[in-house]
Parts: C-alpha cells; sequence; structure tokens
C-alpha cells in the first residue's frame, strides 16, 4: 500500500493506569434459621487449594399436595360421550336446517325463473303489433314458432 521507502512510525499512546479500590468487607448479621438457631459456618477446601466459607442452609421441603379424589374411568367416560353425543346433535340441527335453507333458495329461485320467463313469454305474444290490442291465445294458431291470430 505504501512505498518501502516510507517508514511509519507507531502512534503513541497515553495510558493510563487504574487500580482497584479495595472494598471493605461489611459485618454480616449472623444468618438465623426458620426454627430459630443460629447456623454453623463451614468452610469447604476445593481442589485448587481455595477456602470457601458459608453458611449451611437446609431447603425447604414443600408440602405434600393434597390427595386428589379418583374419578373413575366409567364416569369420565360417560361425560366424554355425553360431550360427543351433544356436538353430534347440534352439528345434525346445523345441517338439517343448511339443507332446509337450500331447498327455499332452490324454490325461490325455480319460481323467480319461471316469472322471468312467464314475463318474457307474454312480452313475445303482446309486444309483436306495439299497440295494446287484446289477443285471444285460444283462437290464435301458431306457425312456424309465431302466433298468429
Amino acid at each position: 500500500m505504501y512505498p518501502e521507502t516510507q517508514q511509519r512510525a507507531p502512534a503513541e499512546r497515553a495510558v493510563t493506569v487504574h487500580q482497584p479500590t479495595p472494598i471493605v468487607p461489611a459485618q454480616a448479621a449472623p444468618f438465623v434459621s426458620a426454627n430459630g438457631q443460629v447456623a454453623a459456618v463451614q468452610s469447604i477446601v476445593l481442589p485448587d487449594g481455595r477456602v470457601v466459607t458459608g453458611y449451611a442452609i437446609e431447603l425447604a421441603k414443600p408440602e405434600p399436595a393434597a390427595a386428589k379424589p379418583v374419578v373413575s374411568r366409567t364416569a369420565v367416560n360417560l361425560a366424554l360421550g355425553g360431550i360427543g353425543f351433544g356436538a353430534v346433535c347440534g352439528g345434525l340441527l346445523l345441517l338439517t336446517t343448511f339443507i332446509a335453507a337450500l331447498t327455499a333458495l332452490i324454490t325461490h329461485l325455480i319460481i323467480l325463473a319461471a316469472v322471468i320467463f312467464g314475463g318474457w313469454i307474454a312480452v313475445q305474444i303482446l309486444g309483436h303489433d306495439g299497440g295494446g290490442n287484446t289477443f285471444h291465445i285460444r283462437k290464435a294458431g301458431i306457425k312456424r314458432n309465431h302466433f298468429h291470430g
């Protein structure tokens, strides 16, 4: 990057050394266990030669849980069966309602188509002469898909 003839001198920085401040240990109150007695201090020597000193603490044992009442398997099966039966009945009721609504919709569509088609036929029969003449359909003859009066 730089030509070899030009040498760069390393930058010098001011270095500040911080010395830790020793902390004065506070006087700890003796540990009092739940039964009111002062616990004994114990020391343990670790394999690397360090000594760890502290209080021995017994873990609080949880209270035994109250025994749950036993529910028979038959009662559980009956309850689940009842829930399932109710779900099936509700589903069948909804299915029946849906089928009835669908049938009514189809019926109404057929009636609507008949009314529209009937109106179209009436316009074809009555609307050819443009006048407001009355046709007697019984007297009319049919030739080549046209009504002749």
